[in-house]
């Protein structure tokens, strides 16, 4: 979400090497210069024989900061959000394109290989717009490429999230609109932002073989209500929506979507800020991580990332403090990581939240969001740090070899 727009202590800063300075103009952005030789040069070697770099160079931009990422591991490219603007770059962070024109709120990418389009949240709360945005990978060739005049873009409508986020639950007749300090938006609904490919969470993958579009609800933090303690996943076949795509048009939102989910799913985390900032399926371990801000709440351990047991399918079962009793689909919490007794959530102390993508084989690709001052103008970092999953607490992820900090 926008309102974390800076990394952790003694994460998060991107290197600056002199004398290898690429700039491209865009909006008066420029870009980072590549990493040391030695980082570019890095590379682990992971299933099928590739080799991928331990690290991958977003650049820096007069945008907004680092949400996600996503690798497209056959055509060789990552993708960066930057909360108002997508990156393209080769996996030596050579910028190869960008999408530019963004007024809302770009966030969590994931890459679709059935259909070679990267997928990324977007947001529109002060229109009650929310929506999933496909890009045309191979297509993003340059630099400057506007969202809306060209069609390189398309969107769908989300209904489920714009009800859920408008939901008048005070019952007063009103809908407070974007704050947290109310009792409105149901499950304390704040939009959507994490997101992945990845099975049918009911266990139903035998009646569908392809990949489900996964998409998380943001949640706002409010400490003072007790119906916004789970992450709350919605599942969609995006095989079916070539129907429902239609251009991004800021000045007129569409309203083009599927009528109901393919899967609605929950999962008790206790209340965090602006909920599941980052989701990623790891085909290795059959698990979906869950990165986000940490929560407020005095009552729950407050972890930053959680891991959903994915060989475990949801079962029906109450979902925890709604105002009235309420029945779910509800999701397994992997008995991994540190245990809180009083609130049996389980979890981690890691990271994510920046941008988080597993390559398939228990390593992942961690953000690291920083700034740089350039020309007096204040610019977004981001880089895609390789570590690998060694299940150790609290942070159960580890930079490979060559993977400098």
């Amino acid at each position: 979400m926008q309102e974390r727009a800076t990394g952790r202590a003694g994460r998060g800063r991107a290197a600056v090497v002199a004398g290898a300075a690429l700039v491209a103009t865009l909006l008066g952005s420029v870009l980072i210069p590549q990493t040391a030789a030695a980082d570019a040069a890095a590379e682990v070697k992971v299933r099928g024989g590739k080799r991928l770099p331990a690290v991958i160079d977003g650049g820096a931009w007069d945008a907004g900061h680092v949400q996600g990422m996503a690798l497209d591991r056959k055509g060789g490219y990552m993708y960066f959000s930057f909360t108002n603007l997508l990156v393209k770059t080769d996996l030596r962070g050579n910028p190869v394109g960008s999408v530019v024109g963004f007024t809302g709120h770009l966030g969590d990418l994931d890459f679709n290989e059935r259909d070679g389009r990267v997928y990324g949240s977007l947001e529109y709360k002060d229109a009650e717009s929310f929506y999933i945005a496909a890009f045309d990978a191979d297509r993003i060739d340059r630099m400057g490429i506007d969202a809306q005049t060209s069609d390189i873009v398309s969107t769908v409508y989300l209904k489920e999230v714009v009800e859920d986020y408008t939901a008048d639950m005070d019952g007063n007749g009103v809908f407070d609109g974007d704050t947290a300090k109310t009792r409105d938006h149901r499950y304390g609904c704040s939009g959507i932002d994490g997101l992945a490919f990845g099975p049918d969470l009911g266990g139903r993958g035998g009646k569908r073989d392809a990949p489900l579009l996964t998409v998380a609800y943001g949640v706002y933090s409010n400490t003072t209500r007790s119906d916004n303690d789970h992450q709350v996943l919605l599942q969609y076949d995006v095989s079916r929506w070539k129907k429902y795509e239609r251009p991004l048009s800021e000045s007129a939102p569409h309203t083009s979507g599927p009528a109901h989910t393919d899967g609605k799913y929950f999962a008790y985390t206790g209340n965090t800020t602006y909920g599941v900032q980052n989701l990623e399926y790891d085909a290795a371990s059959r698990n979906w991580q869950m990165a986000v801000y940490e929560g407020k709440k005095p009552g729950f351990p407050n972890y930053s990332l959680f891991t959903v047991d994915g060989t475990k399918p949801a079962v029906r079962g109450p979902v925890r403090g709604q105002p009235e009793p309420e029945q779910g689909e509800l999701l397994t919490l992997a008995r991994q990581g540190l245990y809180d007794p009083t609130t049996g959530v389980r979890g981690w102390q890691g990271p994510g939240e920046y941008g988080l993508v597993s390559v398939g084989d228990g390593r992942y690709y961690v953000a690291e969001s920083g700034t740089v001052e350039e020309n007096g103008v204040t610019k977004q970092t981001g880089r895609a740090v390789l570590h690998r999953w060694t299940g150790r607490t609290p942070n159960p992820l580890t930079p490979v070899r060559g993977a400098t900090q």
